[in-house]
């Protein structure tokens, strides 16, 4: 059943088109005329939907930062039956009090896969995070390991919104605006309250996600580097309006301000004929990533690989930024060419999609796709101990770093784990051991 259910869904995918560019002003319909002209909302909609506005701001923010979309539906969202507290599962929200903020350097093994049939929902298991939930701040660390398809199951986050990083096996995401695919190497952005389900491609599907709870991702300023460069908002893409008619119950779960509630419709809330907005969901393929780096010397600071920002009320200090480390060319002269020792004051919470990272390969269980690493604010690190003896040696001629797909979830507040992974059997309780051996080389 599970080997029919991924055959459609990769079916589906393979046929899916999509509207380009990041913050446009998208409108879309599934039937011709369902969006009304001239007017949001009419005192009859067309087709005899209903017209219902998802605001992702408030009304009176500025016009750059107002996020909304206006949804011509089969029925509105009011109908529904209340919600009940649910089981949370292995999902935890900020504020993050079962473990104190740690200062060590962290280390994980892939995420074990689930026992028995566990969807993407099911799949969710919380490292840890930062800020609070109900104030909107701050942000969170998820993974997910998955080995079924959601069924007649649907859900939303009205705490924060949602980057899924898939590591293995390929997604489809049926969401109220439409349907997206997101396979490894590519990402997906889920705005905060929008409605979905996951079914996968493969046999199973493991990855990171990103819940932030502060403002919007945006793409980064450019400044000096001028128009172009990083993450171009023409590959991003966002869906176009699919709708299901479906009756019968569908379980809609809800996490809000940190718990998860569910409730039972008599009908799929996937139900949008048409719309038009800017508070939509994305995918963007990491390998279309503008890589901007040194051609002279010295390893530039990773904020240059910046994707996606959420930006605080500090200028230039993140809530959360997502950075990429694509494949790309290192020339520098006179350079130790690897990431730098270094001490920050974010926090930075690094996963591997495919290959190796540059400056992370010893250790045990080595740093592999599907792990992550976890330095917080201040805590010391750089490269480990055979990295850097290669570095220092080798001879400087330009190299292609083209073998591995590494990205960064960085942050302005320390990351505080839950119990459960400060607790796990995949933690790699020997991580320092890395950089045992480094030489004292210094002489006068």
């Amino acid at each position: 059943m599970t080997g029919t259910a991924n055959e459609q869904a990769r079916k589906t995918a393979e046929g899916l088109v999509y509207a380009t560019g990041f913050g446009n002003e998208h409108s879309s319909e599934a039937v011709p005329g369902a969006l009304p002209v001239g007017r949001n909302s009419p005192q009859r909609a067309p087709l005899g939907l209903y017209a219902e506005q998802l605001s992702g701001s408030a009304f009176t923010e500025p016009r750059a930062a107002n996020h909304r979309s206006w949804l011509y539906r089969i029925r509105p969202s009011a109908a529904h039956p209340p919600f009940v507290r649910a089981e949370p599962r292995a999902v935890r929200s900020a504020p993050f009090t079962e473990c104190a903020p740690d200062p060590n350097r962290l280390r994980w093994n892939p995420l074990p896969a689930p026992e028995g049939p566990t969807d993407f929902l099911d799949g969710l298991w919380t490292l840890g995070g930062n800020g609070d939930a109900t104030q909107r701040s701050g942000m969170a660390v998820h993974l997910y390991h998955a080995n079924a398809s959601m069924e007649r199951r649907v859900f939303s986050d009205a705490d924060g919104e949602l980057l899924i990083v898939p590591e293995r096996g390929g997604l489809l995401l049926r969401t109220e605006l439409g349907l997206l695919r997101a396979v490894p190497g590519e990402v997906a952005l889920i705005p905060r309250g929008v409605r979905f389900r996951v079914e996968l491609l493969d046999a199973t599907a493991r990855g990171y996600v990103c819940e932030n709870y502060g403002q919007p991702f945006r793409l980064p300023d450019l400044g000096p580097i001028g128009a172009n460069g990083l993450a171009n908002a023409r590959d991003f893409r966002a869906p176009v309006a699919a709708y299901e008619d479906v009756e019968g119950p569908v379980e809609v779960v809800n996490k809000f301000c940190g718990n998860l509630w569910t409730a039972t419709y008599d009908h799929s809330p996937l139900d949008v004929v048409a719309w038009h907005g800017n508070h939509v969901p994305y995918v963007y393929d990491l390998r279309c990533f503008n890589v901007i780096g040194s051609i002279s010397y010295d390893h530039p600071d990773p904020s240059i690989f910046t994707v996606l920002t959420s930006p605080s009320d500090t200028p230039g200090l993140a809530g959360v930024d997502f950075v990429v480390f694509a494949p790309r060319w290192l020339v520098g002269e006179d350079t130790f060419r690897p990431p730098y020792f270094h001490r920050n004051v974010m926090t930075e919470y690094m996963g591997l999609i495919e290959g190796a990272y540059d400056a992370k390969t010893a250790g045990e269980g080595g740093f592999v796709p599907g792990g992550g690493s976890l330095h917080n604010m201040m805590s010391a690190h750089g490269p480990d101990r055979e990295t850097f003896d290669r570095a220092s040696a080798a001879e400087l001629v330009p190299q292609k770093i083209d073998d591995g797909l590494a990205f960064m979830f960085e942050t302005r507040w320390p990351l505080t784990l839950t119990a459960q992974a400060r607790d796990a059997g995949h933690l790699q309780r020997g991580y320092d051991d890395v950089w045992q051996g480094l030489q004292r080389h210094f002489r006068l």
